[in-house]
């Protein structure tokens, strides 16, 4: 099995284009999450969300989630250095959940009010999840095996964990994989409608939290086969040294109240990456503020770990749950924890929730170096991923 290393990182968030305001939102312990504008929110529970700040880059004609996975995709390659015949045999592999949801929900609804249906259809050319992986593999000129991951929460981290897999297995040394998400109507309304969302900015970890808050976004990485980056003389910011893929098998949406299928998640990662616990200095946790969620990640994270053996924080609690670009945003935060050294904090945490028997880093960033650090994503279905990464 070949090493695997991250040599390039993009993202566009809340915080705005680019790694660099990513990271200074995320060490800053600033929160994103105001007032909704891209949907109309009169007469729900919620009505904030974390946008991406306009203006988003790219062509108005491509769909709003297009337009993020590109300019992620884009600043992770040429931070990369990958030059044409690198990106000819790079594999891509994009998480995708909402598609080009926004636009076609913008169309049914002029139709629908107007009682005529728009004569372009340019907006319903994207509504498929694999319209990420078609712009970004064309725009980029990415000739190698292409995947799009559709499985929730996780679908970012888990284009991580199969990329880092086809790299590691020799298939192809240069693998481009992220995920990306756009604010829909249907996700909104339809977390509104299950009363998971807060009114106000999501409390992770908190005793009075009352449920998550939406994002939108996306984050991309360049992985490598190590000696293909050290021949060329690619910059190396940590290496992928393992990643855990389980299905709780359990509910459509609860996870295992154990929270056996996480925990087994984790222990893999740790296992393929010839790691033991007490190396992990740091968890950027799932942390979506659910109550019930919460616990049992702390559950899963108290059966590796044991008790306060780690520190755990939630990324969430500044740019939301930015869905299928969750993963991998937060794999970018947990790679930039090891090379910058500040642990990100848990915002809006202000009393710890005694069932959580960690510290979860509140409000300001913790200045620590940590050795190796680990990425959870759990999504409904009971699909969890958990990504290690060791320092360079």
């Amino acid at each position: 099995m070949k090493r695997v290393v991250v040599t390039g990182l993009g993202a566009i968030s809340p915080f705005g284009p680019g790694v660099k305001a990513y990271w200074e939102g995320v060490r800053s312990g600033t929160c994103a999450i105001r007032p909704v504008t891209l949907i109309e929110t009169d007469g729900f529970r919620c009505r904030i969300a974390a946008e991406v700040p306009d203006p988003v880059p790219g062509s108005p004609r491509r769909a709003r989630a297009d337009r993020l996975a590109l300019a992620a995709a884009r600043e992770a390659i040429d931070d990369a250095g990958l030059g044409a015949a690198e990106r000819k045999r790079a594999a891509l592999i994009v998480g995708a959940v909402g598609g080009g949801m926004l636009e076609a929900e913008a169309w049914y609804w002029h139709a629908r009010r107007s009682g005529v249906a728009p004569r372009a259809v340019h907006a319903l050319r994207s509504i498929l999840p694999y319209s990420h992986a078609d712009v970004v593999g064309s725009r980029l000129g990415l000739g190698g095996p292409r995947e799009t991951l559709v499985t929730a929460c996780s679908s970012g981290a888990a284009s991580l964990a199969v990329a880092a897999d086809l790299v590691a297995d020799g298939v192809v040394p240069v693998a481009l994989a992220g995920g990306a998400d756009a604010l829909t109507r249907i996700c909104f309304m339809g977390f509104n409608a299950l009363r998971l969302l807060d009114p106000d900015p999501c409390r992770p970890f908190d005793l009075a939290r009352r449920g998550m808050s939406i994002g939108e976004g996306a984050g991309f990485v360049v992985l490598e086969d190590a000696a293909h980056a050290r021949a060329r003389g690619a910059r190396v910011y940590a290496e992928l040294a393992g990643s855990g893929t389980t299905t709780d098998a359990f509910h459509v949406t609860s996870p295992h109240p154990d929270g056996e299928g996480m925990a087994r998640a984790m222990a893999t990662a740790l296992a393929r990456a010839r790691v033991a616990p007490k190396s992990v200095g740091y968890v950027n946790a799932h942390g979506t503020a659910t109550l019930q969620n919460d616990r049992i990640e702390a559950r899963a994270l108290r059966a590796v770990f044991g008790d306060g053996a780690v520190l755990v924080s939630s990324t969430k609690s500044m740019i939301g749950h930015t869905m299928a670009a969750a993963g991998s945003l937060e794999a970018v935060a947990t790679i930039l924890a090891l090379v910058h050294e500040p642990v990100p904090p848990t915002a809006n945490l202000t009393t710890p929730d005694p069932d959580v028997a960690f510290d979860c880093v509140p409000a300001i960033a913790r200045e620590t170096a940590v050795e190796c650090a680990i990425s959870n994503s759990f999504g409904f279905g009971g699909q969890n991923v958990t990504l290690l990464f060791r320092r360079s």
